[in-house]
């Protein structure tokens, strides 16, 4: 017997595998229907109850599923036991209890079993599945990795009698529907005679019995309509106002101005398109006195908010949408016993309510950070709830999501929880978006409001400015979900997460007052609870850590001027009057200001970073400036003898923070932050967060993808945004705006981009809408060095947050707003350079003995000088881009001076000043000063103002200006404050006259010069610290070349591009790099010798740090290693493995062994070993060997009696086949490159290289392009029309680009789509005009394809040898006629004999020479001679 059931509740079961005793895990039965059948599938019996609730009622989400309302079901309900009792009797007859998901029913129905303390046997009988059973008869993908989804009732319904139902939610008509899918199941095998404990007699009786399909028997299967019912639902609404009611509430509304206190920005990261300015000024706008931001989970919003706030003259008010969780500190669940969670509105009332939501907010980071969601328990918001106000929140919130999902009862017990928690600042907020959830909850809550005496205020959940941004937002939820927009809104598979309607948007008052015209107490109460809320400023001075201060001294000044003063001494030496009058100076105004103890700050971790031999920098910007700072170790340069102002750093007349940023070698960085760390606690150092928002570009391709545009068309649009610009530099300007503001390419583009935007089509939609996205939030990140230090524990004054790479706390306010909320942040860099050369001067002192410090480095060098006049500069600092080589050429500089200037004019704008600079430096031009008086001044820049502070000082010698009020001034000039800088016109006009009697036009003159030369001006501190960095690392390449480049080459090893690039650098400079080898490779690049730089073994993939340093290690102890079974003998081979010897052997490693090529290592005997596996084996037993001889009586060694096994010989892998597996575990090719062998066809026919191919308009200029390279990929594809096409990557020295073939040229040249043929490709460039985009469009066409191979034979007539008459004797002769027969071929040779003006032509008649690499190579190498081809 068959008993097939099914059941309809009050809600889903929250924990799947909890016990049926844990009540609170299951919800309650509703209705049961079942339907009995004997062993032939006939039917017995059929019931279908709805069950009286008791002490529970339905929620409203589980009414709307199956239609059975609390009222309904106290109607015509019956008591659960008679139920119980009936379904007994089913139970007692029956085999099998059936259903289609069956687990669940029997879960809820055991859960009604243990509340009646009852068991009828249905937990122990025997269950069939007529989900799980059919999953594989179904194969619906969409499941679990790989495997099919379970399919609905509805899915298995069509799939064995092809006719769609609808998911009923009846459990009489869904009983009826799984009754036919089961006895279905069985006739046609899928339920077998193992899964019904039966015999295959019983299933062939089964199928003669029922030889067709099973049809429904129209038992009860209609599902429950509204129209249907007996009794309608009974609305506890009262009678609606009347229209006289109405009116009075309008008048009486008048007085009260409506604020919206539930509003989300766009820090509800990819939940709302509201930008803080944007809805703040809307706010004001309205005349709204006040408004609230309440984001999800986190503040990072709120400084910002309260700043604009005061801005636009209106209250902030400071809230959080919090999730809390009961399990907050959990951090692993399951879908079974999945988080739960609700959301909750906590809003500040002061300062002190700021502080516990922020402390509040960083719990739910720190503690309860999960599945990337803040989230918080209730015992956190018992801890920090004075000073708050509660509301019952939108649908997401406990009171709500419990009158929708579990019931009455549980909601109002989380109802009365809150209100006794918050008392009077408890407040009921009522939602009116058109929603009937929201009737239901609003009816609820106003009943529970009337029974507690708890006062309601009206909301709208606010997530987009306008109604129209609807659709942007739901765009922007698409793109958080990673979802097409066409996919439909809903639930479970198959659908995705969206708003229902469009009117979550920022309502007028006057809107809001229309929809609660019928609450009115709902708007004045709004008023309420803005006038609880007091306002305050998040502003405030910084703060500084505390310093602790030797007991010898009084105060932090003292100190700083005793370490000072101790400090100068082992820098200058002698203290002249001049020295003591700086540093007194600055000491001075350090104390006016009160900022000694920053001070103190720098120079301890400065001081034992040094100690820590962890390198630090020169300096950064204008720290360089202070005599103090060089002189307690903070920066490492002299600022009196580079004429470094320290008003540009620390201006007295305006008082501001000093910013010093401090350069670390980029590996020691981290052991300074951990002794801050130390110092001061882990509460009282975080590190600054960052917020990732969508770019102009971006967001055309975020929307693009959501709205489903093919991504190429996404790709064209995105392209004709200007790099680097916003929407807003583009639309809503006018042409002339436009034409100031683009040139060129750019201002086409941003002219068809503006004509994209106006037209009603696809791309008109996605353009117009990525607009609105653009600057949204869409992710958070970290600051590269930023670092906060707190007086105390970080969390008393902002809130924070956690990274999962990061360690540190981390700020939630960003960098814009972090010194201005009141913290100390310094940044702590990792300088690359720094470490570059730290590990160069070790290998130096390793090498040649020799101690270098970097600080006494001579800065008249000569071949450092030689280098920068040769613009040989790849691999040092600052001064390496091809540009700046040139420009040190033409300048040939011969003094620091030179180099501290050109660094300075190396950027974009004072570019134009590079030309005159070089012209005057090289007396090509007259060096010209705006003022006599100025050439002290101006002399080492040849008349230019270059820095900042030539601005400061030609203000201060013409018109008297302090150099405090000199750099008010030149910050003004350089950020272009025209009111500003008309105001000082006059100051500066009537301080020329008064102190150097300077005409009113001659002052304008020069101030007109120094504006021009402001506006790009650069920081000289910066420059000079960074050109003495950069002056370094060229001493360091010009006098130990192999050390430097090895360390270049060390710590670029994770950039292949780089370190092919340096590997090039060092084959110009004539210093071969070599592949690791274990008997002289370290873990980083290292120089034997020969003065030859060894690749660095930790460069090779699969071998680790430790199995290096074990090498190293043993070879440094006990020597170097003869053959692979030598090495395997000595290493421990646990540290050492079968994976690292492989690595090894690939990348060369064990090319020095005498007699073994790598092949062999490789290649498996009849056994199926290889010669590295045998190795293993030996060092193995080798060792065992001499452990048991160690521990025997007599200490006797056995060494001898395990001969190292013999390699047996294999083939050679080819050039190429070693090329590449050495490309695979380094990353670059070591030993050659495929393409040396073609060298003479490269030479000859090819000219130019892949990274030609970036520019298609250069290629475009060119009569042919050529360019010579091997096929690294090739596939063959058809396109969705079913059109064949194929593409290939070509790979040269220079890089690789990867070409498109389509129709003829795919027919034309496919057979050249072969992985690792060596080809040359000839390209041109097709145009188009293009309409839609109204340019012409450029494409790279291929115009014919050779190979390498045949390109002698084809293309070479003869060799020429050119060779003057008075060079000619016997030895030339015989060499010119040796190396012709050692490379016998088919190509003619002629000689050329030149004598003035006669040239003698002698075509050889017996010899013909194949031109082979070896054969050019030696021809370049023989003296008195050229050679060139004669081409067909």
């Amino acid at each position: 017997m068959y008993l097939i059931f099914d059941t309809e509740t009050t809600g889903k079961i929250e924990n799947w595998k909890a016990e049926v005793s844990e009540f609170e895990s299951f919800p309650r039965v509703v209705q049961l229907a079942w339907q009995l059948h004997d062993y032939k599938g006939e039917l017995i019996e059929v019931k279908n109850y709805v069950i009286k609730p008791d002490g529970y009622t339905i929620p409203f989400n589980a009414e709307k599923i199956h239609g059975i309302s609390t009222e309904r079901a106290e109607k015509i309900g019956v008591p659960l036991a008679f139920v119980m009792d009936e379904f007994k009797k089913a139970l007692e007859e029956t085999d099998f209890a059936v259903g289609h998901n069956i687990e669940f029913d029997v879960k809820v129905m055991g859960a009604e079993y243990a509340r009646a303390d009852r068991d009828d046997g249905l937990m122990t009988k025997k269950t069939l599945d007529t989900m799980r059973s059919s999953t594989n008869f179904c194969q619906l993908p969409g499941g679990r990795g790989k495997s099919f989804k379970f399919p609905t009732l509805s899915e298995l319904n069509e799939k064995l009698f092809s006719e769609k139902i609808d998911n009923a939610h009846n459990a009489s008509a869904d009983v009826e529907a799984t009754t036919r899918c089961f006895l279905e199941l069985i006739r046609i095998g899928v339920f077998t005679a193992k899964d019904l404990h039966s015999n295959d007699e019983y299933i062939k009786l089964f199928k003669e019995t029922n030889k067709k399909p099973f049809q429904l028997i129209g038992l009860n299967i209609k599902p429950y309509e509204p129209e249907d019912l007996e009794i309608k639902p009974e609305t506890k609404d009262e009678a609606a106002p009347s229209k006289v009611e109405i009116n009075e509430n309008k008048d009486l509304l008048k007085e009260y101005p409506f604020v919206h206190l539930h509003n989300h920005t766009q820090f509800s990261i990819l939940q709302s398109t509201s930008d803080i300015k944007s809805i703040v000024r809307q706010a004001a706008a309205f005349e709204m006195p006040a408004i609230a931001i309440t984001d999800f989970g986190n503040m990072m919003g709120v400084f910002h908010f309260v700043k604009e706030c005061e801005i636009n003259g209106i209250k902030a008010i400071v809230g959080c949408e919090f999730f809390v969780a009961d399990e907050y500190k959990k951090q692993q669940f399951t879908k079974d016993a999945p988080d739960k969670r609700f959301r909750q509105v906590l809003i500040a009332k002061n300062e002190k309510g700021y502080h516990n939501i922020s402390k509040l907010c960083s719990v739910g980071f720190i503690d309860g950070f999960y599945s990337g969601l803040p989230r918080v328990g209730r015992d956190v918001i018992e801890q920090y709830k004075e000073d708050l106000i509660c509301t019952t929140g939108g649908l997401g919130g406990e009171v709500a999501d419990l009158i929708l999902n579990i019931g009455e009862k549980q909601a109002e017990e989380a109802f009365v929880y809150w209100h006794k928690l918050f008392g009077d600042d408890f407040y009921v907020e009522l939602l009116r978006h058109g929603l009937e959830e929201e009737r239901r909850v609003n009816e609820v809550l106003l009943r529970f409001c009337e029974k507690y005496k708890v006062k309601y205020f009206a909301a709208n959940d606010v997530f987009y400015q306008k109604k129209e941004d609807a659709n942007a937002h739901d765009i922007l939820l698409c793109v958080k979900d990673g979802v097409q927009q066409d996919m439909p809104i809903g639930y479970g598979r198959g659908f995705r997460y969206g708003m229902p309607n469009q009117e979550f948007y920022f309502k007028s008052g006057d809107e809001m007052k229309e929809l609660f015209k019928d609450l009115p107490e709902a708007i004045i109460t709004v008023s309420e609870i803005v006038d609880k809320i007091e306002e305050f400023k998040l502003g405030r001075d910084i703060l500084l850590p505390k310093f602790e201060i030797p007991e010898d001294f009084e105060g932090e000044n003292e100190y700083l001027a005793h370490l000072t003063y101790e400090g100068a001494k082992k820098k200058y030496g002698e203290i002249t009057p001049e020295i003591k009058e700086r540093i007194d100076f600055e000491l001075s105004v350090i104390k006016d200001m009160g900022f000694p103890g920053y001070f103190l700050i720098v120079q301890d971790f400065t001081t034992e970073a040094r100690k820590r031999d962890v390198w630090v920098g020169p300096g950064r910007g204008s720290a360089a400036g202070s005599a103090v700072a060089y002189s307690v170790g903070i920066t490492n340069i002299d600022p009196i003898k580079y004429k470094l102002l320290f008003e540009r750093f620390l201006n007295p007349e305006r008082v501001s923070m000093p910013d010093i940023d401090i350069d670390f070698d980029d590996e020691g960085r981290d052991k300074i932050i951990d002794y801050v760390v130390n110092k001061y606690g882990q509460t009282q150092v975080a590190q600054i967060i960052t917020y990732g928002t969508m770019a102009a570009k971006s967001s055309i391709r975020d929307v693009a993808r959501v709205m489903d545009l093919p991504l190429s068309d996404a790709d064209r649009i995105s392209k004709l945004v200007p790099d680097l610009k916003k929407f807003k530099h583009i639309f809503g300007r006018t042409a002339e705006e436009l034409k100031k503001e683009f040139n060129g390419d750019d201002l086409a583009n941003v002219k068809q981009l503006i004509e994209i935007s106006e037209q009603e089509n696809e791309e008109g939609r996605i353009l117009n809408q990525a607009r609105k996205l653009e600057g949204s939030v869409r992710n958070t990140g970290i600051h590269a060095c930023g670092i906060i230090i707190t007086p105390q524990d970080i969390r008393e004054f902002i809130p924070v947050a956690t990274a999962k790479d990061s360690d540190l706390l981390v700020t939630q306010f960003d960098n814009s707003v972090v010194e201005s909320a009141g913290l100390l942040k310094m940044d702590f860099l990792g300088l690359k350079t720094l470490t570059i050369m730290k590990d160069a001067i070790k290998l130096i002192k390793q090498r040649h003995g020799v101690d270098i410090n970097p600080d006494e480095i001579p800065l008249d060098d000569e071949k450092t000088f030689e280098l920068y006049q040769k613009g040989e500069t790849n691999g040092t600092f600052q001064f390496e881009s091809v540009g700046m080589q040139k420009n040190l050429r033409l300048l040939i500089p011969n003094n620091i001076e030179d180099l501290i200037a050109m660094n300075a004019l190396y950027r974009p704008g004072p570019l134009q000043f590079i030309d005159t600079f070089i012209k005057r430096k090289q007396g090509t031009e007259d060096v010209e000063y705006p003022h006599e008086k100025l050439e002290p001044i101006l002399k080492d820049t040849h008349g230019i103002m270059v820095y900042q502070e030539q601005i400061m000082q030609t203000a201060q010698i013409l018109a008297g200006y302090s150099l405090g009020a000199a750099d008010i001034l030149r910050r003004a000039m350089g950020k272009k404050k025209m009111d500003v800088m008309e105001q000082q016109r006059v100051i500066f006009r009537d301080g020329c006259k008064e102190h150097n009697q300077i005409d009113a036009e001659k002052a304008d003159e020069i101030f007109d010069v120094m504006m021009k030369f402001a506006e790009y001006g650069f920081n000289r501190s910066h420059s000079a610290a960074y050109s003495f960095v950069a002056f370094q690392t060229a001493y360091l390449k010009a006098n130990y070349p192999a050390e430097y480049m090895a360390s270049v080459l060390t710590h670029n090893m994770n950039d292949i591009k780089k370190v092919t690039f340096f590997m090039e650098e060092c084959k110009r400079m004539g210093m071969p790099v070599l592949g690791p080898d274990v008997n002289e490779s370290e873990y980083k690049f290292t120089v034997n010798s020969k003065e030859e730089i060894r690749f660095g073994m930790g460069a090779i993939k699969g071998v680790g740090v430790n199995a290096v340093e074990a090498i190293v290690a043993e070879r440094k102890e006990q020597g170097t290693f003869n053959s692979i079974f030598h090495f395997a003998s000595r290493l421990d081979l646990r540290t050492v493995n079968k994976k690292n010897f492989e690595g090894l052997a690939v990348a060369g490693s064990f090319d020095s062994f005498e007699g073994v090529h790598r092949a062999q290592y490789f290649h498996e005997d009849e056994k199926g070993q290889t010669i590295i596996e045998k190795a293993i084996r030996y060092g193995n037993a080798l060792q065992e060997a001499e452990n048991s001889a160690q521990a025997s009586l007599f200490g006797e060694s056995d060494e001898a009696e395990i001969p190292e096994p013999p390699i047996p010989p294999a083939p050679e892998w080819r050039t190429l086949d070693q090329l590449n597996r050495e490309k695979e575990v380094v990353g670059v090719y070591i030993s050659g490159h495929p393409l040396d062998d073609f060298k003479f066809e490269i030479d000859q026919f090819a000219n130019a290289d892949t990274s030609i191919l970036e520019d298609l308009d250069g290629i475009r200029q060119r009569k042919e392009t050529r360019i010579a390279g091997i096929v690294t990929s090739a596939s063959h594809l058809t396109s969705k029309t079913g059109s064949p096409y194929g593409r290939f990557v070509l790979e040269d020295y220079k890089g690789s680009h990867e070409f498109v073939l389509f129709k003829d040229d795919y027919i034309k040249f496919k057979s050249y789509l072969t992985h690792d043929w060596f080809v040359l490709v000839h390209v041109a460039i097709g145009g188009w005009y293009s309409k839609r985009d109204q340019k012409e469009v450029l494409r790279l066409n291929v115009k014919k394809i050779d190979l390498l191979s045949d390109l002698r034979d084809k293309l070479v007539k003869q060799i020429n040898i050119d060779v003057l008459l008075k060079n000619i004797n016997e030895p030339m002769i015989s060499r010119i006629r040796t190396l012709c027969k050692k490379h016998k071929g088919n190509i003619p040779i002629q000689v050329n004999v030149h004598d003035e003006d006669t040239i003698l032509e002698m075509p050889s008649r017996s010899l013909r020479v194949n031109m082979t690499r070896e054969m050019t190579e030696e021809l370049e190498r023989l003296e008195n001679l050229s050679w060139s081809i004669k081409k067909n």
